[in-house]
C-alpha cells in the first residue's frame, strides 16, 4: 500500500505536470505523440481509434446539427439519451435506474470522475483508494480535491490485486474505493472474489465505491460484471461510463454517471459549475448508439480481441514478454530483453530504433513505485489491422 498526501503540487511535480520552473511541463503522452509526428512513426502511444464509428451514430449526430440541437441540453442531460442509459443497464446488466433522478450526461467520463471526487471528498483525511498503475487523472483529480490518495498495487503476470493489501489499504477513512474495470493500462478484468471484497470493505468502512467501466464493452476474455450488480453494491455505488470507447468517438466527450439520487445530486452540484453542459448534437446520436443491437457490441469486442492477437504476435517475435489483455485498448509488454529495463528512456528511443510510439508504465505511477515496474510498456491496439501489422514488421527489427 502506497499513501499519497493530496498537496496538488506536489501531485503535479511526481504525475510530470510541472517543470522544474513550476511551468506546466508536457505528459508522456503529449510527448511520444510530438515524437511520432516528428519521425512518421506509428503512434501506438495514445489510446485513440484511427476509424469513425458505426454510421447510423454518425448520420444522428448530423441530423441533430440539421434539426437544429445546437444550443444547451438540459443540466442532467437530454431526456431522450438518460432513458436510453437506464435501458442500457437494464438491458445487458439488469439494472434498474431512474432516469430523472439517478443518471447524469457529463462531459466524457473524466468529467464525471471529476466531479465525484469533488463533491464527496472534503479534506486530507478523506482517502482514495486506487489500484496502481492507475488511469493519470486519477491522482490529479483526487490532488484537485485535496484528498488523499492510497494504491493497492496490481503486478504481473496476473495484475490481480493481493486481497489481504486491498483489505489493509481500506480503512474507516476511506471516502471512496475508486475501480476501473476493465482497467487500463493493465487489460485486466477483475476477478469476483475482488469485487465481491470491494463490496464487502465499502459496507464495513461506510465507503462509496466508484466505478470507471468506459471499457465495459470491450471485454473480451470474459463477460463485463458492474460492480453494481452484486449484493449489497448498488445502494453505495456511483457508476461511470462513456460513449467514446464503444463508439469509436473520443473526441465527442459524451460520459455519464448513475447511483443512488442523493449521491447523484450532490455530483451535479459541483458538475453544473464545471462544463454546465456539452455536446448537444452528439447526445442523440449516443442514445441511438445505445439501442443498437447486440450484434454490435459483441462484433467490437471480438474486433477488438483480434487486434491485440495481431499486436501481441508481433511483439513476442520481436523479443518483448508480452501480458495478454482480458479487455480494452492497451496490451502491456516487458522490454527488459530489449535493453528496456527503463521503460521510459526505451520509449524515447523506440520510434527512432524501429518507428514505433509506445508509452511507459511509468507514467500510470507513483513515483515510490516506479522501480517496482521497470520494463512495462503500453501499446494500444485500437488501430487499424493494416496499421497493427506495420508496426509489428516495424518492432520485427528489434530484434535482428
Amino acid at each position: 500500500m502506497s499513501v499519497i498526501p493530496g498537496a496538488w503540487t506536489r501531485t503535479a511535480a511526481g504525475a510530470g505536470l510541472l517543470s522544474a520552473d513550476g511551468g506546466v511541463a508536457p505528459t508522456i503522452f503529449a510527448e511520444m505523440s510530438g515524437l511520432a509526428a516528428s519521425t512518421g512513426a506509428i503512434n501506438l502511444g495514445q489510446g485513440f481509434p484511427d476509424q469513425d464509428g458505426p454510421a447510423e451514430v454518425l448520420e444522428a449526430a448530423r441530423e441533430a446539427i440539421s434539426a437544429g440541437v445546437n444550443q444547451y441540453p438540459p443540466g442532467r442531460g437530454f431526456p431522450d439519451l438518460l432513458a436510453a442509459i437506464s435501458e442500457h443497464q437494464q438491458r445487458f446488466y439488469g439494472l434498474d435506474v431512474d432516469p430523472d433522478t439517478e443518471i447524469i450526461v457529463t462531459a466524457g467520463a473524466t468529467e464525471a470522475l471529476t466531479s465525484t471526487l469533488l463533491a464527496l471528498i472534503d479534506g486530507p483525511d478523506d482517502e482514495v483508494v486506487v489500484f496502481e498503475p492507475y488511469y493519470d487523472s486519477y491522482a490529479a483529480a483526487v490532488a484537485l480535491a485535496g484528498g488523499t490518495l492510497v494504491t493497492v498495487p496490481l503486478r504481473a503476470p496476473g495484475f490481480q490485486p493481493d486481497l489481504d493489501r486491498l483489505s489493509d489499504a481500506v480503512t474507516d477513512r476511506t471516502r471512496l474505493i475508486l475501480v476501473n474495470d476493465p482497467h487500463n493500462p493493465t487489460g485486466v478484468l477483475f476477478g469476483r472474489e475482488v469485487l465481491e471484497e470491494i463490496v464487502r470493505l465499502a459496507h464495513l468502512h461506510d465507503a462509496v465505491i466508484v466505478t470507471d467501466e468506459v471499457y465495459e464493452h470491450l471485454a473480451f476474455a470474459a463477460p463485463h460484471v458492474p460492480i453494481a450488480t452484486l449484493p449489497g453494491a448498488a445502494e453505495r455505488t456511483l457508476t461511470i461510463s462513456s460513449a467514446g470507447k464503444t463508439f469509436s468517438a473520443t473526441g465527442w466527450k459524451i460520459g455519464w454517471i448513475h447511483g443512488p439520487a442523493d449521491l447523484i445530486t450532490a455530483v451535479l452540484t459541483i458538475k453544473q459549475y464545471l462544463t454546465y453542459v456539452n455536446g448537444s448534437a452528439f447526445q442523440p446520436a449516443v442514445a441511438v448508439g445505445l439501442r443498437l443491437p447486440d450484434a454490435f457490441f459483441a462484433d467490437a469486442a471480438a474486433t477488438l480481441a483480434r487486434k491485440h492477437e495481431i499486436l501481441g504476435a508481433g511483439l513476442r517475435a520481436a523479443g518483448f514478454t508480452v501480458h495478454a489483455p482480458q479487455g480494452g485498448y492497451f496490451t502491456i509488454a516487458d522490454a527488459t530483453a530489449l535493453g528496456g529495463a527503463d521503460a521510459a528512456a526505451f520509449c524515447r528511443a523506440l520510434p527512432h530504433r524501429a518507428g514505433v510510439v509506445a508509452i511507459p508504465i511509468t507514467a500510470f505511477l507513483s513515483a515510490e513505485r516506479v522501480d517496482e515496474y521497470s520494463g512495462l510498456v503500453r501499446f494500444a491496439a485500437c488501430k487499424r489491422v493494416e496499421v497493427l501489422e506495420e508496426a509489428a514488421g516495424r518492432l520485427a527489427t528489434l530484434a535482428v
